[in-house]
Formats: structure tokens, sequence, C-alpha cells
């Protein structure tokens, strides 16, 4: 199997991408420096035009959307939340999953049974919104609606998409007190990633397997 995984360079990421080489799988791991073999920004098209060339006319069986940035926690309603953090942050975690996708789709399509991972949050729900983070939450809520309509739209195509919370982890993001590690929410994942297909496209689901209300 083929997969590929943006934002490899750490965190789950990272885990993923180690994962899926232990089981001798195919791994194009990317990160905005190329310190994981390659290099790809997800808010520069030059850059996904340099991914085009590299995957070239090999298959693709997995695409994980997983790069992300969460840049306005802890920030107020008042004075907080910033018109370039808006834009810097929808630029990653949305039309940076779009973009990665449409990207790869002629490398899904040559592929039996492909499938797409977008990793959102829980925090993109609409019943589950206790207030704060706005940014965050409006870029995940987007991710998931953009997840959504991918699987609609792809369908036709044999390609089954799902959304993801990976659950609160211990990494960078999500701080040493999150409730699970690394290793965890990768092996939950990679669970769910083996179960989707075209019955089950457009789920949104949790690393363990709980559905999530969108």
């Amino acid at each position: 199997m083929r997969v590929l995984i943006t934002g490899a360079n750490r965190g789950i990421g990272q885990a993923l991408a180690n994962k899926y080489r232990h089981h001798g799988h195919t791994v194009i791991a990317t990160s905005r420096d190329g310190s994981t073999g390659t290099a790809l920004d997800v808010t520069d098209a030059s850059s996904f035009a340099d991914l085009v060339q590299t995957l070239g006319d090999e298959p693709l069986d997995l695409v994980v959307c997983n790069a992300g940035v969460y840049l306005d926690k802890g920030h107020g309603i008042d004075a907080g939340y910033p018109a370039d953090m808006w834009a810097q942050m929808f630029a990653v975690n949305v039309s940076g999953v779009f973009l990665t996708v449409q990207s790869t789709l002629t490398n899904l399509r040559k592929a039996n049974a492909p499938k797409i991972a977008i990793i959102s949050s829980k925090m993109a729900s609409q019943e589950l919104a206790p207030g704060g983070s706005y940014i965050y939450r409006s870029s995940k809520a987007a991710a998931l609606n953009l997840g959504r309509n991918l699987a609609m739209d792809l369908k036709g195509d044999g390609i089954a998409v799902g959304i993801y919370h990976p659950g609160w982890v211990r990494t960078d993001m999500g701080g040493a007190s999150a409730d699970i590690g690394v290793e965890a929410a990768a092996q939950g994942l990679v669970m769910r990633f083996d179960d989707l297909s075209l019955t089950t496209s457009g789920c949104f689901q949790t690393w363990d397997g709980e559905t999530l209300p969108y």
C-alpha cells in the first residue's frame, strides 16, 4: 500500500508514518521544511505542483490530510483573533486539505479501493460548541463540511472519505496534560482508516470508533 501523509514531521503525522512503515507500506511523508523527505507547504500552490511531479503516475491507496495549526488557543473575544490569523489558519486547515486532495486525485483513481482521511476535531461539531477557539473550531468545521461533500462527489470514483477526531493528544498542539499519547492515537486512527469504505464514506468518528455529531 502507498500512503501519503501531510504534516508528518512530528506528532500524530509522524506516528502514523512510522506505523505504516513498520507494517511494510510505502509512505510519502510530507512536511513544510522537507525534513521528512518530501517538502510540501499546503498553503503554497507551487509546492503542490512539485508534489504532483514527485508522485508521478504511481497509485495512492490512502491520503491522510493531517497538516494543521491551532494558533488561537487562549485568545479572548474582545481583542484576540486578528484577521491575518483567520487567513493563515484557514489556508492550512481548510484550503490545504482541499488542495492536497485535488493534487492527489489522479493517483488515488489509479488505486484499488482508495481512501482519503481528513484529520479534523470534535471541536468541529456544531452540537458540541462550548465557545472559544473560534478560528480553530471554524476551520475544523469547514474541514468537516469539505470532507462530507468530497465523500459525495468522489463516491462515483470509488474513493471513500472519512473525517476523524484524533483525540486530545499529548503533542505540541495538545499539550502535556492531554488525555492520550501519540502512539495510542495513531493506532486507533489506523484501525479507523482500515475500516473506512464506500459504505461508511462521509463518517465523522473519533480515534477509538465513536461516531460524533455534525
